[in-house]
């Protein structure tokens, strides 16, 4: 919703530029091959950080049937705790929101990494996170 007295609507307000990286499982880094699993978007105008996941579990087998998809949604969750700022995301969790994607988007040999980050322009982050979340991962 646009600020009271801005003559602005949801839209006609201006676009904000957000950036975002695709969340994918690797599950055997020295094949190179990964599902993608979630989108990591932030908004720094919109005061906007939020994760957004899927795991197709019979994907997830055919890449990979020795995967622990539990521990997959796990690392998933755990993403999202640091977008939230939740107090158990340890000190990832309580940095402010730019540091928390600078953290989400770093590179890491773990079996969920961010693939490159991407940019864009949008008038409703949380709308645009689905949009990414549909078109990139499900």
């Amino acid at each position: 919703m646009a600020p009271e007295g801005s003559g602005m609507s949801a839209t006609t307000r201006p676009p904000m530029a957000f950036q975002y990286v695709v969340l994918r499982c690797v599950p055997r880094v020295d094949r190179e091959e990964f599902l993608n699993v979630g989108v990591v978007l932030q908004c720094q105008d919109a005061d906007f950080l939020a994760c957004a996941s899927h795991v197709d579990d019979d994907r997830l087998r055919a890449l990979a049937p020795q995967v622990d998809a539990g521990g997959v949604r796990s690392a998933l969750a755990a993403a999202a705790a640091v977008c939230r700022g939740d107090a158990d995301a340890g000190a990832a969790g309580q940095a402010p929101p730019g540091t928390r994607f600078g953290f989400l988007s770093a590179p890491r040999s773990t079996v969920v990494q961010p693939g490159p980050i991407h940019g864009g322009l949008t008038t409703d982050p949380a709308a645009e996170l689905e949009h990414l979340l549909e078109a990139l991962v499900r």
